[in-house]
């Protein structure tokens, strides 16, 4: 998806209508659905911002809205709204939940940056990312590449833009790999009462007829993460400002699951 359909912008619309407001007199506001396509351009094709196509109008003024998006918290709300939405009509699956990092190159100085202890010390920034059952992503957390993935669990699991159901009411599992097998990992899953299911080393091995000897349930976050690796953009960070680059991760978040609103065929507004 390159550029907002008709659906998506009607859910999109009210949002930013309520945080920008246009102005009774003055200078006509900038389109701001084109704004969004460009910015969702940026995304996808990892250019700069002053390679941006003409059609999209002046490169300062689409950056300067992204500016505006990051620092209202727009892209975190819409990404938040379609979650709602796909939660009201019942697609989103809370009882099993799977966490991991990645990391990533980082071509500038910015906060959250650090030596990849994979890529000869090279500078790089960890994303960390949860998915509900079927690879949405719920939450997403940055830092520097060379901070170890059981330290931004906690801030992965804080990030979760909607409100997670009781535990006491809907168990929730959470999945990870053996880089959470230690101490901190296992007391970040119990702060946020979940029930952990961590590798352990032997684990998943074959046995003698061929079967795994433990079933694994964290290949959707990894492919969670593949998808949003497919926006160049977030690939390799080329923004100097971690909050602009977490920014444009919200906004690819944001549209995985308008791609599952899609496939349901958009369903009913249940939502204001």
């Amino acid at each position: 998806m390159w550029e907002v359909s008709d659906e998506l912008w009607e859910r999109i619309e009210p949002i930013l209508a309520g945080l920008y407001p246009p102005a009774p007199t003055g200078r006509p506001r900038a389109d701001l659905r084109r704004v969004l396509d460009a910015i969702i351009f940026r995304l996808r094709s990892g250019c700069q911002w002053n390679h941006l196509p003409e059609r999209f109008g002046p490169d300062s003024t689409v950056h300067g809205w992204f500016q505006r998006f990051v620092r209202d918290g727009a892209l975190e709300e819409i990404w938040a709204q379609l979650v709602r939405e796909c939660e009201a009509l019942g697609a989103v699956e809370w009882e099993w939940q799977a966490a991991d990092g990645v990391m990533g190159k980082s071509r500038f100085e910015g906060a959250k940056r650090g030596p990849n202890p994979t890529d000869r010390a090279k500078q790089g920034t960890k994303k960390s990312v949860i998915v509900e059952t079927s690879g949405g992503p719920l939450g997403v957390a940055i830092e520097g590449a060379n901070v170890h993935d059981t330290k931004l669990l906690a801030a992965t699991i804080d990030a979760i833009v909607v409100e997670r159901p009781d535990p006491d009411e809907v168990v929730q599992h959470l999945c990870l790999d053996k880089a959470y097998d230690n101490p901190t990992g296992q007391a970040g899953c119990e702060a946020a009462r979940y029930v952990a299911h961590i590798r352990r080393i032997g684990e998943e091995k074959l046995d003698a007829a061929g079967n795994k000897t433990h079933p694994a349930r964290r290949w959707v976050v990894e492919r969670t993460i593949a998808w949003l690796q497919k926006c160049r953009a977030i690939l390799i960070r080329y923004d100097k400002n971690a909050e602009n680059y977490l920014g444009l991760i919200q906004l690819a978040c944001a549209l995985l699951w308008s791609r599952r609103l899609h496939r349901l065929g958009w369903g009913t507004r249940v939502l204001g």
